[in-house]
């Protein structure tokens, strides 16, 4: 039998040497010695200013280690818990495990259903409101805290939050940098005060839970949420992720105090690992890089005390290694077995949201394999009466044991207790309530703006900036706080923001207006440099969040993605005055033809509301110490180089793990290839034989495809903006969940005339013969929420009028309403009419009467048509 592959961390044990970064690792077991024991791990070693350290090496890990918690068992508690759960029937215990979302439960709901928590959603605010004010959220707060205690136990509701980078869902919050911003401080201090200053923010508007740390090792930058992660080096994270949970549960030892919310180590585990950096999707790593890569945050969360503990919504599976688990959220080894069993966890682990869905044989309202896995709270934001009704049927048929109801109980009852919420007042009478004091901390924010500013090229010392230097800015997002912010910003995905809904905030531009004398602002660099002594370019990446910012097959090139930028950097480089590019980003890009146009270049990450950091960097006299960011994630020197991580074979960056110029260094750096990389990285079928999917929408449009309707009033397409919205009389799309949160489009067609909704790619045409050839099909997601009266079809088309269609009407028709189906169409169904070599819209459904449907996670799959639940043409005609 061959032997499985070694882990990368194996085969580069020379080259990690080498780098510092994970070196020292232990030398295997012979063979004939004796089973090692259980590594157990504790709190961090500290540096000289008490926190943890971030360690030149990590020894390597053999097998999951008992981890050691600040919080320990009170045994009064214990004692407690146990009488409460004898004395709850089983609806009160099954209401404590559910958590609805604040716009689909009223308080009246959660005193009739005994509910144990709720939490807002990105984007989600009191009455809808994005402008609510502190006393709006304590109001609604208020309002479930009474409701809870108006139940016969009297338990109180705890209210979660996604506080990712400040309280960032609420108007008017200091908003602090992403967390790749934090990595690239090096910086654990500076964590732990950011963290415990959320926590304030958090107290000030009633919450009790953040969503937070997110401890993702991120290993591909396609990854829509790199930012989200500290670093792809598990050394930062495991010391970040013990001062961040300090920070937020206020280094509580047993009962999270005054300054303190209860915190949640996320997400539980590999979800910085997926196969091409797709949001929940496949990580096939080893155990043993599960152990000491993914790990490794959760070792320093768990040992600050973390409290709660998120499942994560990738799978793990590598069947060539007999790894097979599924989904996480349904997976009995890594809930019970890992992170009960053998890390020894004993606070509670929430699912994300809906995310019980996604396992096999489960529905949003129905998993007993999630329960029995060991989720102990369970996220269903809008179905939560079905699946208390769902899991109350299930225990009393013997599916869920009650001992894992009760031991579910347990848990929650234990942090509510830690937290000491049982002995609280209301939240409008705690500390910190209603404060604009403790929701805003514009010193620290700046600070951690400006430890995070990372030098990447300095040729000519052009930085810093004299003081009296007259300066021309440009840039889409030297104005633009939305853009500096970034997602998980008052919106779910941080767009559909204006500086006015940022008070107090600062932009780059307004910092730097601040600091030098003789600014000029044109966005767009119309104006001639000529006489200025400098132009500062602040461009980059605009807002995205979860499954939205996955660049999937496209390339990390940001010519390609924001070819705006370049064009703008064209206009003002070249003209005998130096060029500062400050590029604004969630992860790093190949930025190649950027930096060769400037002099200087700044990665500023994503800095949050206080853009003045970014511009205090940038001038000489307001930071003494100058840059001294070092990047926590490698920047590539082609499209498509990614992964990119020091234990990658080949790893060969434009700038190492660790890079970083300070003020003063004299390096320069010289031209660059400018290669221009493909549209998309790997291969799309072509006239061989494809191998991997063609995504077309998935949560959102995959380039180069976008989404359109048509109709009557615009057969030429009006294109579903980023909203997910557009309307004719005919048809009119909005946003719906259909596997997860957002990521499908509502079509209605209102039977007023004929219309359609389809992908396209404008203007051009690919060759996808390969699919045809792989025997694939053209695969959806959809829920039929009315079905069809008329005609419909599912259309292809290679520039119309060249196009084949198969009538679908008794397709739809047949699905069950109002549940997810997959469709999986053949594509020699179109082979008759269809030139699979100059396809340009490879998605279009089409009717003249009334019909509605939601459909997501459109792609062309190879060897779908082969799959037993594929349709037959046969049955796709008339």
């Amino acid at each position: 039998m061959a032997r499985p592959p070694r882990s990368p961390r194996a085969r580069n044990r020379v080259a990690l040497a080498a780098l510092v970064l994970l070196g020292g690792l232990v030398p295997a077991q012979a063979a004939h010695a004796a089973p090692p024991r259980q590594p157990d791990l504790g709190p961090p070693a500290l540096d000289r200013n008490g926190c943890a350290r971030i360690e030149n090496s990590l020894p390597e890990l053999a097998d999951w280690p008992k981890v050691r918690s600040a919080m320990p068992r009170n045994p009064v508690d214990e004692w407690r818990i146990k009488q409460i759960v004898s004395g709850m029937s089983l609806e009160e215990k099954v209401g404590q495990m559910t958590q609805p979302e604040i716009a689909a439960i009223t308080p009246a709901e959660v005193t009739q259903y005994s509910i144990g928590s709720v939490l807002n959603g990105g984007g989600s605010w009191p009455g809808g409101n994005k402008h609510a004010s502190q006393q709006d959220w304590l109001r609604l707060a208020d309002s479930y805290w009474d409701a809870a205690k108006a139940t016969r136990t009297k338990i109180p509701v705890i209210w979660g939050i996604d506080a990712v980078h400040g309280n960032n869902n609420v108007y008017s919050s200091t908003v602090f940098p992403q967390n790749i911003a934090l990595g690239a401080a090096h910086d654990p201090c500076l964590v732990r005060d950011v963290e415990n200053s959320t926590a304030r923010q958090i107290r000030s508007t009633g919450q009790d839970w953040a969503f937070a740390p997110t401890l993702a090792v991120v290993q591909d930058d396609r990854w829509g949420r790199t930012y989200e992660g500290f670093s792809e080096d598990p050394r930062i994270t495991r010391a970040y992720g013990y001062e961040a949970m300090n920070g937020l549960q206020a280094g509580a030892r047993l009962r999270i105090g005054p300054n303190g919310v209860i915190g949640t180590a996320k997400h539980f585990i590999g979800d910085g690992g997926t196969t091409n950096g797709q949001d929940q999707g496949v990580n096939a790593s080893s155990e043993a890089d599960m152990i000491n890569l993914h790990g490794q945050g959760y070792y320093g969360a768990l040992a600050a005390g973390a409290q709660t503990v998120m499942a994560s919504f990738n799978s793990w599976t590598n069947p060539d290694l007999g790894i097979n688990e599924g989904k996480i959220h349904g997976s009995d080894k890594v809930l019970n077995q890992i992170l009960k069993g053998k890390m020894g966890f004993d606070g509670l682990v929430v699912s994300d949201w809906n995310g019980i869905g996604q396992v096999d044989g489960c529905t949003n309202a129905s998993c007993p394999r999630a329960i029995n896995a060991g989720l102990d709270v369970v996220m269903v934001p809008n179905d939560w009466k079905a699946f208390i009704a769902n899991t109350v049927a299930q225990v009393r048929g013997g599916e869920i044991p009650m001992s894992r109801i009760d031991d579910a109980v347990t848990r929650i009852l234990r942090v509510k207790l830690r937290a000491g919420l049982f002995e609280e007042r209301k939240p409008s009478q705690r500390w910190y309530a209603g404060s604009s004091d403790a929701l805003t901390d514009k010193a620290l924010a700046r600070e951690a703006v400006r430890k995070s500013q990372t030098l990447l090229k300095n040729n000519g010392n052009v930085l810093p900036l004299a003081r009296n230097a007259k300066v021309l800015v440009v840039g889409k997002s030297a104005d633009s706080i939305q853009n500096q912010t970034g997602g998980w910003t008052l919106t779910w995905q941080g767009t559909g923001n204006t500086n006015a809904d940022f008070p107090g905030a600062t932009s780059i531009l307004a910092g730097l207006k601040e600091d030098l004398a003789n600014v000029t602002f044109d966005p767009t660099g119309t104006v001639d440099p000529k006489g200025y002594d400098a132009v500062i370019a602040v461009v980059g990446e605009t807002p995205y969040a979860e499954g939205v910012g996955d660049l999937q097959r496209k390339s990390l090139e940001a010519a390609k993605l924001y070819p705006e930028d370049l064009a703008l950097l064209d206009k003002v480089s070249g003209k005998g005055i130096p060029v500062v590019t400050v590029y604004v980003s969630g992860r790093p890009l190949y930025v190649n033809k950027e930096l060769n146009r400037s002099d200087a270049f700044v990665a500023a990450w994503l800095p949050g509301t206080e853009g003045g950091g970014v511009a205090d960097m940038l001038v000489r006299g307001k930071d003494r110490g100058g840059y001294h960011g070092k990047l926590s994630y490698s920047w590539p020197k082609s499209a498509c180089q990614t992964p990119l991580n020091p234990w990658s074979p080949g790893y060969d960056p434009l700038f190492a793990l660790g890079y970083g110029l300070t003020s003063h260094q004299r390096t320069t750096v010289g031209k660059l290839d400018e290669t221009e990389g493909p549209a998309r990285c790997g291969s799309t079928g072509g006239g061989g034989t494809a191998t991997e999917d063609l995504p077309i929408y998935d949560r959102t449009d995959v380039a180069p495809y976008k989404s359109f309707i048509g109709s009557a009033a615009n057969w030429g397409g009006t294109e579903i903006g980023p909203d997910g919205t557009a309307s004719h009389p005919e048809i009119n799309v909005v946003p719906a969940d259909v596997n997860v949160q957002g990521d499908g489009l509502k079509a209605t067609w209102t039977g007023t005339g004929a219309a359609q909704l389809y992908s396209q790619h404008p203007g051009g045409t690919d060759d996808l013969r390969g699919y045809l050839n792989a025997d694939g099909a053209l695969e959806f997601d959809v829920i039929v929420h009315s079905p069809p009266v008329n005609r419909t079809v599912v259309s292809l088309h290679c520039v119309y009028p060249c196009s084949s269609e198969v009538n679908a009407t008794k397709l739809f028709g047949d699905l069950p309403a109002g549940q997810k189906s997959t469709v999986k169409i053949p594509l020699s169904c179109f082979a008759s009419g269809l030139d699979f070599e100059s396809v340009d819209t490879p998605f279009l459904v089409y009717t003249d009467g009334a019909f509605s449907a939601s459909f997501a996670n459109v792609r062309w799959s190879p060897g779908g048509a082969k799959d037993p639940d594929a349709r037959k043409c046969s049955d796709l005609t008339g």
